[in-house]
């Protein structure tokens, strides 16, 4: 199976300067491009979250009309409202941590943008993440590998793109290192070369995540109970959603040791607490699960899997479940891990597949 010889690509451009060298590398090698801007938040003026500031629009407007190929802005909040931000609320209300950036990628940037582009008669979807694609010949099927760059290797954020997807996807960084990138774009002049990086959660630009949800949900989360291990209580918090597994600072809890977050009953509004040993498990199960590099998982299967992005890949073995559900079992304890997020299975530098933690069988640390 080769990748369609129709050289047209709707780049999506978010204003920054890796998206931005993306449609210049995706010019530079014949295609027809258009360059797209997601418009995710109706409010997002001047000071509103990073990928909706008005200034991001510009800044991807100045880049397109640089490279003089077409420029769009794409309406998406209806849809990003729904997907991601509803969702991070949800999530966070029954006591997990979200990934929005996960969920932005499936649904939107390869959900709604792939619709977009063939819409418009595109026949690739092009973005500036850190992340190789490529086919196998002997499997016949699409792979996701990491980036050149390991410190800029996004593959575990992209686990949810589909065969379809990854056979009308091209991400040309992949194979740059970010001071390439920088270099490149300084090279060529474009007008957001020097941009910072954005940070943290794009809606949520104060990092005040607690406080967007009262203001989305329109209610407020009561203070209750900090517990001990052995349900004694210990103090008082804010509020369950602004607490988070393995969680240290801001307790104002004084205990004559360190603790840490170690559990959430949103039902009784209470947060236990206990010493960092209370983290750590070795089994987790997980659903909603998305497969690259097999058809589907029939048998226990050997593999390395992160259950955060910065964490290095620890070797564990897989055993499919009932409900379509896998059970993940590492070779050594592993700290923190939280349901909402995301575990990702790697083969070397490939993406295996991945899904949503569900639940953590938690283990004390001998």
């Amino acid at each position: 199976m080769e990748r369609n010889k129709d050289l047209s690509a709707l780049v999506a451009m978010s204003g920054g300067v890796d998206s931005s060298v993306a449609a210049y590398l995706t010019l530079k090698a014949g295609y027809r491009c258009l360059g797209a801007n997601m418009r995710l938040l109706q409010d997002g003026g001047e000071d509103g979250a990073g990928g909706c500031k008005r200034r991001d629009a510009e800044d991807a407007a100045g880049a397109a009309g640089q490279l003089g190929i077409p420029f769009e802005i794409l309406d998406c909040g209806r849809e990003f409202q729904e997907r991601v931000v509803d969702k991070f609320i949800r999530v966070y209300e029954a006591g997990g941590t979200p990934n929005p950036c996960v969920d932005c990628n499936r649904f939107l940037k390869f959900g709604r943008l792939l619709q977009e582009a063939e819409a418009r008669g595109y026949h690739t979807v092009v973005t500036g993440h850190y992340a190789r694609v490529g086919f196998d010949e002997d499997s016949g099927r699409w792979f996701l590998k990491k980036a050149v760059d390991a410190g800029k290797d996004q593959s575990y954020f992209l686990y949810t793109l589909t065969q379809r997807q990854l056979a009308h996807v091209r991400f040309p960084l992949g194979d740059l290192e970010k001071r390439q990138v920088r270099e490149l774009a300084e090279a060529l002049g474009l007008v957001n070369a020097g941009k910072h990086d954005s940070q943290d959660i794009c809606f949520v630009p104060d990092g005040d995540y607690a406080a967007f949800m009262e203001r989305g949900a329109g209610r407020t989360y009561p203070s209750g109970d900090f517990l001990d291990l052995e349900g004694r209580v210990v103090g008082r918090h804010r509020g369950t959603v602004r607490y988070t597994l393995g969680q240290r600072k801001g307790l104002g809890l004084a205990m004559g040791e360190p603790v840490y977050v170690c559990g959430k009953d949103m039902e009784a509004n209470t947060v236990t607490v206990g010493p960092e040993g209370a983290l750590y498990a070795r089994e987790i199960l997980v659903e909603d699960l998305n497969w690259i590099a097999i058809e589907a998982l029939t048998a226990p299967m050997r593999t390395a899997a992160k259950t955060r992005s910065r964490q290095r890949e620890q070797p564990a073995q897989v055993f499919p479940e009932a409900g379509g559900r896998v059970r993940l079992v590492f070779d050594q304890l592993q700290r923190a891990v939280t349901p909402g997020q995301a575990a990702v299975f790697y083969d070397g530098d490939a993406v295996t597949g991945g899904g949503t933690i569900a639940e953590v069988l938690r283990e004390t640390e001998t």
